[in-house]
């Protein structure tokens, strides 16, 4: 995609940006961003029917892990996931038609052993895959892993969704 055209769609007026531990929804033509997935994984639910759609940031894979203080319950794959489920399904979309995809998981601290606790890339997107899976929602596409942090991009007119990595070309996965 040329330059002045990427520049165009990610900058356009229906542009919502998804923050760290945050979800939003939308309808068509909505574009929603997340940057930042480094060891986050960004997951959208989307129905090419209604041509809803929804995008959401985690950071951590269990709330359970993580009991101490208040938490937002998007900043979690286990507890994150079935809140963007409910979040489109009341904008419209059928549950039938829901496909995901993700993105993320990088490991971002190169040199480190697998076993270490810092591998949270690889947790979260192995919980991320289970809850998708007890939630019954097909993954349709992936691009996860590797050592570099991504930019994800729902199009809710079309179901598009386009990665960037810094340095590389726009890939739809």
């Amino acid at each position: 995609m040329a330059e002045a055209a990427r520049m165009t769609l990610l900058n356009c007026p229906s542009e919502i940006q998804v923050g760290i531990a945050d979800l939003k929804v939308g309808g068509e033509p909505a574009v929603l961003v997340t940057l930042g997935l480094g060891s986050c994984v960004g997951v959208t639910l989307y129905d090419p029917v209604q041509k809803v759609g929804g995008l959401l940031h985690i950071m951590l894979p269990k709330m359970s892990d993580f009991t101490r203080g208040r938490v937002k319950p998007a900043k979690f794959a286990d507890t994150g996931i079935p809140l963007l489920l409910q979040e489109v399904l009341g904008l419209g979309a059928s549950r039938r038609l829901l496909e995901a995809k993700i993105a993320g998981g990088a490991q971002m601290f190169s040199g480190l052993d697998k076993s270490f606790v810092m591998n949270m890339g690889n947790k979260n997107v192995d919980a991320v895959r289970e809850t998708l899976r007890e939630l019954r929602i097909k993954i349709a596409a992936e691009d996860v892993g590797g050592k570099n942090g991504r930019t994800m991009i729902l199009y809710t007119a079309t179901g598009r969704v386009v990665i960037r990595i810094r340095g590389t070309q726009l890939k739809e996965i």
